[in-house]
């Protein structure tokens, strides 16, 4: 090994961060003082290493550790610019209105623009072709610079390189980069409206850009994105001269005369702003909005998909058109690539697993079903999916002869000295009518218990206790010290507690009949977490009803390490009963090591798939007929603001709208993706969850 690659090596390849960095800087800084500029800057960080090793480790393995987000304001409202009319109104004044093309009228779905070149390689099928292509680029230029003395090239000049150092071959390279340039670019919200304006004021207008791309192309993207009635194109590949130094615009000047008043609008502040004013251009700077976004997004995902996330939500959030409400930005910031995730992966498995219906479950399930309908409309249409009305409430309920354990668990064990009184516990069983007669006979009952071999253990202390307890009325508390009695006195009485769900089972039934009418096999789609309330609907569905269909669980997560019971669902989620979409045990192991229901990770999520109607009590029968037993559906008072509600889910459904042009790209966006997008949410947002998490009433 030479000494000059030893000392690459050893400055360069032996840290990731430094490694990344400075390739990134010698691609973005050319000529011989961008390399000066690139060596400074890798001795300093070369230093900082020494001293702080540390820091860059962080940095590459966690780039959101210490990134923050806007807690006293929306994000929309950092970018939000005039109104577009009143900038159209200063740009009629000159005779020449010139625009910047990339970033400013037409955006690519990316962070970054070279990010396209991963699409390309996908449809070339051809390994590293992103990282390729940008060297063969550079190399192009490089040669150029010799040649020409400027580092300009055209298309065609980098597919030389690309076919001669690479094997692919030019035309079919090159025509496959027009093709995918022309998918994925769509125009600036806000420049539309800016060019709405400027339609027949008798101005030139031009677009002004440094690229490689032919004018021809550039003309039929602004178009496809647009942007009618451009005059005329100045490419810097076609002119050999570039902004970045003035000539481009002096070029523009000679074409029109310099007698004419020229105004430049751009997001580059050398070359579209600084370089332009020396050439005698006005100027309006438009801030790219990748720029203005990135310091607020996620950036440990999958590069195409994370790429893709972050340029949808950055050209949406800082355009400058609108500014949105905190909630809706919950919404599409974070909710959003969660629930596309999550509706791509039930399409998926539904598809793989000959399942005939979907079922989404209230009221979780509702954005969920809507934002699905949205994306597979052809099946919602076919009638293969359905939003159902579900609950663990109801569930808990209609299963509790068999799934009596978890009856009580609900109703009593986590209700335990929360200051319920007893008339409030009972009316969530909906046992009020046995709640006088318990108070009445309790102390008998408790003799009664007391005699029996049942109690083990029994000392005076215990007695005198149970003696004390057995004393109650419709106000006592419901304690550690009652709670055991009173689930005594319940399974002494069970078949009369069950006789109070014999009427919602029957209505039950019959609305499910309707719903499972000529389906084997279907699943239940929840946010989590147990998967109680699939578990159970297939109990009753398969052992209550006998409708003979099976119900298989779909969640977004599941118990964690954290929880009571982490390994509650484990043999239901190794059968393949329940599976999980972000995590298991068995899945993203360290994102189930980290969520934490006690930390309102579970509210979080709960918040962003909620709906404004409140929580499905049970089915019942309508007594205004006797003659007729018509179902009626029963439900509690709605847990948080319907406007909140209202602005988070149409957050989520503009995020499916903007992505949805865009899913060839994205053809399935992983949950560990997914999650990390809302555990950026969790970690950097966690003033406005709390308001939102405070806002919710807890209804027994």
């Amino acid at each position: 090994m030479s000494i000059k690659l030893k000392i690459y090596n050893k400055l360069v390849n032996r840290v990731p961060y430094i490694q990344k960095k400075y390739h990134s800087l010698r691609q973005q800084k050319r000529g011989l003082r961008g390399r000066v500029y690139a060596w400074c800057a890798l001795l300093g960080m070369n230093i900082i290493y020494h001293f702080a090793p540390q820091k860059y480790e962080e940095a590459f393995y966690y780039p959101d550790k210490g990134k923050k987000i806007p807690t006293d304001c929306s994000e929309s409202s950092l970018s939000l610019r005039e109104a577009p009319e009143k900038l159209a109104e200063r740009l009629k004044k000159y005779d020449v209105i010139s625009f910047d093309v990339f970033d400013t009228l037409v955006f690519r779905p990316f962070a970054a623009p070279s990010d396209l070149f991963f699409m390309i390689g996908e449809k070339l099928n051809y390994l590293d072709f992103e990282r390729i292509r940008k060297v063969m680029e550079w190399r192009a230029r490089q040669k150029a610079k010799e040649k020409k003395g400027i580092y300009e090239v055209t298309l065609s000049e980098i597919y030389d390189e690309l076919e001669k150092q690479a094997g692919i071959p030019k035309e079919k390279g090159m025509q496959t980069e027009i093709d995918t340039e022309l998918q994925y670019c769509f125009g600036n919200p806000y420049m539309l409206e800016v060019f709405k304006c400027l339609k027949g004021c008798g101005k030139k207008i031009i677009c002004t850009s440094d690229m490689y791309l032919p004018a021809s192309v550039i003309k039929r993207m602004v178009e496809k994105c647009g942007f009618n009635g451009v005059d005329t194109f100045f490419i810097s590949c076609e002119h050999d001269a570039v902004k970045g130094d003035g000539g481009l615009f002096k070029i523009v000047k000679d074409f029109y005369g310099k007698d004419k008043t020229y105004i430049h609008v751009g997001d580059h502040p050398v070359s579209d702003i600084t370089w332009a004013k020396k050439s005698g251009f006005d100027t309006e700077f438009y801030q790219n909005v990748n720029i203005a976004g990135m310091p607020y997004r996620a950036e440990d995902m999958s590069i195409i998909t994370g790429s893709m996330y972050r340029g949808i939500v950055n050209s949406h959030i800082h355009n400058g058109l609108k500014e949105y409400s905190r909630e809706y930005e919950l919404g599409f910031i974070y909710g959003g690539l969660f629930v596309l995730g999550y509706c791509q992966w039930i399409h998926d498995y539904v598809e793989r697993h000959d399942i005939d219906k979907i079922l989404f479950l209230s009221r979780d399930g509702d954005i969920i079903n809507q934002v699905y309908t949205m994306l597979y409309p052809e099946e919602a249409e076919a009638g293969r999916t359905e939003y159902v009305y579900w609950s663990r409430l109801a569930a808990t309920k209609m299963s509790a002869r068999y799934f009596k354990y978890d009856y009580f668990r609900r109703f009593i064990d986590h209700k335990v000295n929360q200051k319920y009184t007893l008339e409030q516990i009972f009316t969530s069983m909906e046992l009020e009518d046995m709640l006088p007669m318990m108070c009445e006979t309790f102390p008998e009952y408790a003799e009664t218990l007391l005699s029996s071999a049942d109690i083990f253990g029994k000392n005076e202390r215990m007695v005198r206790d149970v003696r004390k307890e057995a004393k109650i009325t419709t106000d006592t508390k419901l304690t550690d010290q009652n709670a055991w009695l009173i689930k005594e006195y319940l399974i002494a009485h069970w078949d009369e507690v069950l006789s109070h769900y014999e009427e919602q089972l029957i209505a039950g039934k019959m609305y499910y009949e309707k719903v499972l009418k000529d389906c084997k096999r279907v699943v239940a789609v929840d946010i989590g977490w147990a998967g109680s309330g699939a578990v159970a609907l297939n109990y009753i569905v398969n052992e209550e009803w006998k409708l003979d269909c099976e119900v298989i669980g779909l969640l977004a997560g599941t118990n964690t390490i954290h929880n009571a019971e982490p390994n509650m669902s484990e043999p239901q989620l190794h059968s393949g009963k329940l599976v999980s979409y972000m995590y298991s045990q068995g899945h993203n192991r360290d994102i189930w090591k980290w969520h934490d229901a006690a930390k309102n990770h579970n509210m979080v999520i709960e918040i962003l798939c909620s709906s404004a109607q409140g929580s499905f009590k049970g089915f019942y029968f309508d007594r205004s007929n006797e003659d007729k037993k018509d179902v009626k559906l029963e439900w509690g008072t709605p847990d948080v603001n319907s406007e909140i509600i209202s602005e988070v889910q149409i957050g989520i459904k503009d995020f499916t709208r903007e992505l949805r042009l865009f899913l060839y790209g994205i053809k399935y966006v992983a949950g560990v993706d997914a999650y990390n997008c809302l555990s950026f949410c969790i970690e950097k947002n966690k003033r406005q969850l709390n308001d939102l998490v405070n806002l919710i009433k807890i209804n027994i």
